[in-house]
């Protein structure tokens, strides 16, 4: 009988337990004022400014990596809302790690890009699922919402699920480290050329 009554007291513990996580809301993770948990890169600081509440990259190639107390993340849903100016190209790193020079060589980029010459497009989850159309415009906010929970990510645009990738079992690291386990965010900026806004960024946890 003891038996019996630790077995479901495990049980509503865990079911509770779940059930709180599965229930977290959405946290924010820029204040919109400050650079406050985030990091520059050390190539190009000062291609990220702030204006209106909203991380700008305006510069030569640099990223924003995000190093607040809630890092690292395993499962989680990332919202942020996301806008380009013609001809820009952006990305939004998970599962990454800071970096202080060059493309990020560990995570997954969404891409960011509506009108720049690369023909991968916003959503796209670089050179894994790449997606050659748009679902956004240049000059026009939109929201951008990344979901990774065990194997699988999905990516969607304004509440429309554009992506979604699983994981194949024994998948390997390759020259950059595309494969799933845990780490922060990253915003980029990609070139001199490219103006992208960054605002209202907010994450939620997920059961591992």
């Amino acid at each position: 009988m003891k038996h019996k009554i630790l077995i479901a007291t495990l049980s509503v513990f865990l079911l509770s337990h779940l059930t709180a996580c599965a229930d977290e809301p959405f946290v924010p993770i820029f204040d919109g004022k400050t650079f406050e948990g985030w990091t520059v890169s050390k190539e190009n600081p000062d291609s990220f400014v702030i204006e209106d509440g909203a991380f700008v990259t305006r510069g030569p190639r640099a990223h924003l990596f995000y190093t607040g107390e809630l890092a690292p993340f395993k499962n989680f849903e990332l919202k942020m809302e996301v806008m380009t100016e013609p001809g820009s190209n952006g990305g939004i790193y998970f599962h990454t790690a800071y970096q202080e020079s060059n493309w990020p060589r560990v995570g997954f980029e969404s891409q960011v890009n509506v009108s720049h010459s690369d023909w991968k497009k916003t959503g796209s989850l670089y050179d894994l699922v790449n997606i050659g159309y748009n679902h956004v415009e240049d000059n026009v906010w939109w929201t951008q919402h990344i979901i990774v929970n065990g194997r699988s990510v999905t990516v969607k645009l304004n509440d429309v699920t554009v992506l979604q990738y699983i994981e194949p079992e024994g998948a390997q690291p390759g020259h950059f480290t595309r494969k799933l386990d845990e780490g922060t965010f990253g915003l980029q900026g990609h070139d001199p050329k490219s103006v992208v806004y960054y605002r209202n960024i907010h994450v939620k946890r997920l059961p591992d």
